[in-house]
């Protein structure tokens, strides 16, 4: 069976799609999957074995200026490359009226969630086999459920594997460390820099190094910033997501606030505690084993404003959690 997936975005979304694959290949045996995703993302379908062929395309940029770009020649080869093979289905993963579009492309029996259950309910008439799927399931397994129903198999009832497997490996050997993921699209979701400050000070007090990763100039000063001010923390050159990946699995641990990266790290089973404010965990948090998520206390209250929400966690619980969190994994 040749099943095309379309998932397009964000870096979150797509690394909560891995899962279901696994439960396909499991369940079904000879199915293998192409990948119809956003250009910054094609490297992590890639990685899943279930997965034959990424087709990136660059929506985002595209729809800029659609006139030109609709009708170049990226384009018309992402096109091509959606209409060369034969496939027994399509399922458009995401439930949005850009991936229904894509979806309507191909000549292919097509799955998507119902307008009870897509994020947009008009994506859901491009689909010839629309399919309820519970609104107050996690991210994960809300996919795992949409793809058990596309392809006629029951839904396990196990934690959700990525499937990751040896496609990632370390970077390297390195003295006992802590990845800092402090950087999200979202200022929401940012933890304050002093909060950042007080947690170096007590990884330092552990023996532990701490590198901090970026992603645009912002993070970049930001991550300077917090570094200039310890002595035991070290800001990393920019890296592409594979390197990343390489540095999850070298460190002993890693902080992150809710973004597309800390998914990342959940993916690759690195002991990891999830900061949120506003957003729910139940639904959207980092999935799998060795993760915790700090809900602000303030959480679910009277108080909506996402930076008091951030700022009411503290980093002595933040430190505990990790400490507990790795003792966990090992």
């Amino acid at each position: 069976m040749k099943v095309l997936v379309v998932k397009l975005s964000s870096l979150g979304d797509v690394i909560h799609t891995l899962p279901a694959l696994g439960d396909a290949e499991a369940a079904l045996g000879d199915v293998s999957f192409d990948w119809v995703v956003e250009e910054a993302f094609a490297e992590v379908p890639a990685w899943h074995r279930a997965v034959d062929r990424v087709i990136p395309v660059a929506i985002r940029r595209w729809r800029k200026r659609p006139v030109r770009d609709f009708t170049g020649p990226e384009w018309r080869a992402a096109l091509a490359a959606m209409r060369e093979r034969h496939y027994d289905a399509v399922i458009d993963a995401q439930g949005l009226l850009k991936s229904a579009f894509i979806a309507r492309l191909v000549s292919a029996p097509r799955y998507g969630m119902d307008k009870a259950s897509a994020r947009e309910q008009l994506a859901s008439l491009a689909y010839d086999h629309p399919i309820s799927v519970a609104r107050d399931m996690h991210a994960v397994e809300r996919t795992r459920a949409l793809f058990a129903s596309a392809l006629d198999y029951p839904l396990p009832d196990t934690l959700g594997d990525y499937g990751l497997g040896a496609a990632v490996a370390p970077a390297r050997e390195l003295p006992a460390g802590l990845l800092f993921l402090h950087g999200s699209a979202r200022d929401k979701k940012l933890w304050p820099e002093e909060r950042w400050l007080a947690l170096l000070q007590m990884a330092e007090q552990s023996g532990y190094r701490v590198w901090l990763p970026w992603g645009d100039e912002e993070e970049h000063q930001r991550a300077r910033r917090i570094a200039g001010r310890a002595d035991n923390a070290e800001v990393l050159p920019r890296l592409n997501l594979r390197e990343l990946a390489g540095w999850l699995l070298s460190v002993n641990g890693v902080v992150a606030v809710d973004t597309g990266l800390g998914h990342l790290s959940a993916a690759l089973s690195v002991p990891t505690v999830s900061l949120y404010g506003p957003t729910s965990t139940r639904l959207v948090g980092a999935y799998g084993r060795n993760q915790v998520h700090l809900q602000s206390p303030l959480a679910g209250g009277d108080i909506t404003d996402p930076a008091v929400l951030m700022q009411a966690i503290t980093p002595i619980a933040t430190w505990q959690a990790l400490q507990a969190a790795m003792a966990g994994a090992g």
